[in-house]
């Protein structure tokens, strides 16, 4: 199936060229912020990684698209990650490494298109979780 979103059409184009972006993911968020190496418990944590990445990329495609519901785990998950001392401003970088990971898995086929709706995105979210000064971290 084809999105007609960009948002979408990017997580596609991705899965086509990517099994598993989780630890590409994971690894760029090490190298830009080698303080999340310690957040994860040792044993399990590419379990709870994986996980947590699904579900931020169900709720980024719901908050980029129809909005009927899942995007609000963002709003939840702000509290729940500030009651594990996870700055905000690292919530919110989170999204910006998963666009980076996938704009340079599509090399090319990142589209101005794809890129203006992922900053559009990355804005809101920003918005949304009542952060400001982040928005560097993507651009």
């Amino acid at each position: 199936m084809t999105s007609t979103n960009p948002i979408g059409r990017s997580f596609e184009l991705a899965a086509e060229r990517c099994e598993d972006l989780t630890p590409l993911v994971y690894r760029r968020l090490a190298a830009a912020y080698p303080e999340t190496l310690t957040m994860f418990r040792s044993e399990g944590s590419e379990l709870v990684k994986g996980s947590m990445l699904a579900m931020t990329i169900e709720a980024i495609l719901d908050f980029a698209g129809e909005r009927s519901g899942k995007f609000r785990m963002i709003e939840c998950e702000v509290i729940s990650h500030d009651g594990y001392g996870t700055p905000r401003e690292l919530f919110v970088a989170f999204f910006g490494v998963i666009a980076q990971t996938l704009r340079e898995i599509l090399e090319s086929d990142w589209t101005p298109e794809i890129d203006a709706a992922w900053r559009k995105l990355l804005a809101e979210i920003e918005d949304m979780v009542g952060q400001s000064g982040a928005r560097g971290v993507y651009a």
